[in-house]
């Protein structure tokens, strides 16, 4: 019988510690008015409301920042990862046929209703 450690193997661990880099090198690399709101909002679980409170701005200003956090995030993600951004969600091959197949399926069936 094998027994399966609880432990992470030493590739998912050096894994995991460059993901958390990258994204520690994202977060830092935003302004301080959108890390601020991000880390309360997506870290701590704040309300818009809550955080808008906490740093004494109105809820519109906290969805603006919110989103332009997350929007500064992920290009400082996509930067990080180079060339590769561009073909890790390409949309090819079996993948797309699958789709296709899928989507002209449910057509042909709502067509027969």
């Amino acid at each position: 019988m094998y027994m399966k450690s609880k432990e992470r193997d030493p590739e998912q661990q050096a894994f995991n510690d460059e993901i958390r880099r990258l994204l520690e090198r994202a977060f830092d690399a935003i302004p301080d008015d959108y890390r601020s709101v991000f880390m309360l909002r997506e870290i701590e679980g704040l309300s818009t409301a809550e955080t808008a409170e906490c740093l004494e701005i109105s809820e519109e200003n906290v969805k603006t920042r919110l989103h332009r956090a997350r929007a500064l995030i992920q290009r400082e993600l996509y930067s990080a990862a180079g060339e590769k951004a561009t073909t890790a969600f390409q949309f090819l091959g079996a993948r797309c046929d699958r789709v296709v197949a899928r989507v002209m399926g449910r057509i042909r069936e709502k067509n027969r209703s």
